[in-house]
């Protein structure tokens, strides 16, 4: 397996309530990840990580936004602890993120919304291929049930079949027939492909 030599963070956002951001600072001790969190004046919060050797730090400032605490980063990590407490923290807190992790002849890179991984795109020698990308099926299919456009029209092709089936039964005049069956045709090709 290829060794990573870095993970950048391309306009990474999180966005906590106060609980929330106590908790993203327990996280990160629990992590074992060196810290310092200042509080400023306004209500904003600075944090900054580093990993053990004091080789690296990733700064956050959390600006003060009504009740939420909204962080935007751009970093490039790469000693694999620090990576590790980032990529988690982004899934747990349903950061949203643009990952590119670069490997020595590629690049991976995952795009995270609401700290799921909705799509993951190799980069390799200047191809760009999709790996995964998430789709909502149930979701999709979901959404096709509730569309009842399509059912109100069929409702109203097949009330109009059933008049002129009913003119039809009552007509002897073999002209108005001849349009009536005519009008019958382009009704039921239209049912056909509404039902279809």
């Amino acid at each position: 397996m290829a060794q990573r030599i870095a993970t950048e963070y391309v306009n990474a956002s999180l966005q906590l309530t106060a609980e929330e951001m106590a908790r993203f600072v327990r996280f990160f001790e629990d992590q074992h990840i060196k810290q310092q969190v200042r509080v400023l004046d306004n209500g904003n919060h600075e944090m900054v990580l580093e990993d053990d050797a004091g080789r690296e730090e990733v700064r956050l400032t959390f600006e003060r936004e009504q009740d939420k605490y909204v962080c935007s980063l751009s970093c490039r990590i790469v000693h694999p602890k620090l990576t590790n407490a980032m990529r988690k923290a982004v899934s747990m807190f349903r950061g949203d993120a643009v990952v590119n992790r670069i490997y020595p002849t590629y690049t991976m890179i995952y795009h995270y919304i609401e700290g799921t991984v909705r799509k993951i795109v190799e980069i390799k020698s200047n191809e760009s291929r999709v790996i995964f990308e998430f789709k909502d099926t149930i979701g999709q299919l979901e959404a096709a049930f509730r569309v009842t456009d399509i059912e109100k029209e069929i409702a109203i092709v097949q009330g109009a079949i059933d008049q002129l089936l009913d003119l039809r039964n009552q007509c002897t005049d073999r002209e108005q027939i001849a349009i009536i069956d005519e009008r019958l045709a382009r009704h039921s090709r239209a049912l056909f492909t509404m039902e279809a």
